[in-house]
């Protein structure tokens, strides 16, 4: 028997709860910034690059590349209900985390450590509200990601503006 069968005739039909996204694009976003201003930390605190630090750097670029999905997420929503401006401006305002994330694979591939820490300045306005009173990212989540990051077949370029 179903709900609908079993409430009365005329009676309203049982509501449905409002769905709750707990994982929204605005939320990951929001952690992928902090695991970038996290690692932006870590790595300032580095004499030399070692593999910790190429495993560092290259986990910045998948940070910004999942920060640079959740604009597209975002996006598309709004172009659907027809906020064609919003989502316009709201591209522009992040378009920084495509071309960053570009820029330092270019830097991470080919290898030009010597051009790290002005990728890494170029990163620091755009996590610089993030307070950091201790480091809560555990380095394990970024083992490994030299060598993922080289073993990726070559990226078509962003066509973010």
């Amino acid at each position: 028997m179903s709900i609908a069968a079993s409430a009365p005739i005329g009676s309203p039909a049982p509501s449905m709860a409002r769905v709750i996204h707990t994982n929204s694009p605005g939320k990951r976003r929001n952690a992928h910034r902090r695991s970038c201003a996290e690692l932006l930390r870590r790595l300032s605190q580095q004499a030399q690059v070692n593999a910790e630090s190429q495993d560092m750097a290259a986990a910045l670029v998948f940070c910004l590349r999942a920060i640079d999905e959740t604009i597209e997420e975002s996006i598309v929503a709004w172009e659907k209900r027809g906020y064609w401006k919003k989502a316009d401006a709201f591209q522009r305002q992040w378009a920084w985390a495509a071309r960053r994330a570009s820029a330092l694979e270019r830097t991470v591939k080919g290898a030009y450590w010597q051009e790290l820490p002005q990728e890494l300045l170029q990163l620091l306005p755009h996590v610089s509200d993030i307070k950091i009173t201790r480091l809560t990212r555990d380095p394990a989540s970024w083992a490994g990601a030299y060598n993922k990051l080289l073993a990726e077949p070559p990226r078509e370029p962003s066509s973010t503006p």
